[in-house]
């Protein structure tokens, strides 16, 4: 693998994926890899194709919910010239091109039901029929899937055949979330860090300062490897002071006081949103909690801030703030007339 596709980290939990997959490389058995967006699921995938056998042989990779329903037969068995209008010449499928390697379905659970029955039998009997034909093609395919989702609930709800999942779960790698990989975010910030510094021809790579170093690793990364990869590129390429740690983190690059706010975008930080972020900031945005006296007063200083900053957010569109707060028109009027900011804005 190249340096684009290595695996960095040091947590007991990631480790011992990855060696589960290792072991398992080596046998003909399909494998399911499960796991979040942006845990790595391809690496593991490529890695079970070149430590094995077949490493030679093809890697073929389809992502099953990159193609609508109708396609995705097609795509994998392939089709014979007229089989369905537009199909005017032979198409060999993902199984026929995978023959002697490798073929990775990443969001297997995403296939419609006649697919997986399809499925199923190519994985059981090892031959294929291209939509159009009446003759069947044998081939040597190990199967390697990849999904989000835990298949076995899917079985209970009649998404997801029960001996589809029983032929491909030989053998089942579960990827940890980066939030639950201990001491990992450092290690792999520090990596994408350098290499983005190399890219850009830092002369050297000044790491981190300290608080942003702190906010990486406190952030709960619901995107996991991809978004750290994401966070830490985009700080240092913004970053202008090489020479000096890089300090400034952006968590969310669509965070803007002029991001759109028509029909097409909705408002997005109705009260619980907006609640748990003040909270977030606590003591930060309130001073010492502990010295308020008059709790009615501080209520109030409370809601006139929260309504001073929606409408500076909105632009001092009043229904826009209203639906971002989950009030009425009105109710955002007699809030705003209550505390005197009828004519803000």
């Amino acid at each position: 693998m190249d340096r684009d596709n290595a695996f960095i980290g040091q947590s007991l939990a990631f480790l011992d994926s990855v060696e589960r997959a290792s072991r398992a490389a080596a046998l003909n058995r399909p494998v399911l890899v499960i796991g979040e967006r942006g845990t790595g699921k391809e690496l593991v995938a490529e890695r079970l194709h070149r430590l094995s056998p077949r490493w030679d042989g093809p890697l073929v990779t389809m992502n099953c919910a990159a193609l609508p329903e109708t396609l995705i037969e097609a795509e994998l068995f392939g089709h014979e010239a007229g089989a369905f209008t537009g199909a005017t010449r032979v198409r060999v499928g993902r199984f026929e091109e995978a023959d002697g390697g490798t073929l990775f379905l990443d969001e297997l659970a995403t296939l419609s039901a006649a697919a997986q029955e399809r499925l199923l039998r190519a994985v059981e009997y090892g031959e294929v029929t291209r939509i159009g034909s009446n003759r069947s093609v044998r081939v040597d395919v190990r199967i390697v899937a990849a999904t989000n989702e835990h298949l076995p609930a899917l079985v209970e709800k009649g998404r997801f055949r029960a001996d589809l999942l029983d032929r491909l779960s030989f053998e089942v790698v579960t990827l940890p979330p980066l939030r639950a990989r201990e001491g990992d975010v450092a290690v792999l910030a520090e990596h994408f860090g350098r290499r983005m510094a190399a890219e850009l021809g830092w002369d050297r790579w000044p790491g981190f300062g300290a608080e942003a170093a702190a906010r990486l690793v406190g952030h709960p990364w619901p995107g996991n490897v991809r978004e750290l990869r994401n966070v830490v590129e985009r700080a240092v390429y913004r970053w202008d002071q090489p020479e000096r740690p890089v300090d400034d983190i952006v968590f969310d690059p669509f965070a803007s006081p002029w991001r759109p706010t028509g029909a097409a975008a909705e408002p997005q930080a109705p009260v619980a949103a907006a609640v748990a972020k003040m909270a977030e900031s606590g003591a930060a945005a309130f001073g010492d909690m502990t010295s308020i006296a008059d709790l009615k007063n501080a209520v109030d200083a409370y809601e006139r801030a929260i309504l001073e900053a929606t409408m500076a957010r909105f632009r001092f569109n009043q229904r826009a703030t209203a639906k971002a707060l989950s009030l009425s028109y009105d109710q955002l009027r007699h809030c705003l007339r209550k505390h005197g900011l009828l004519g803000g804005g």
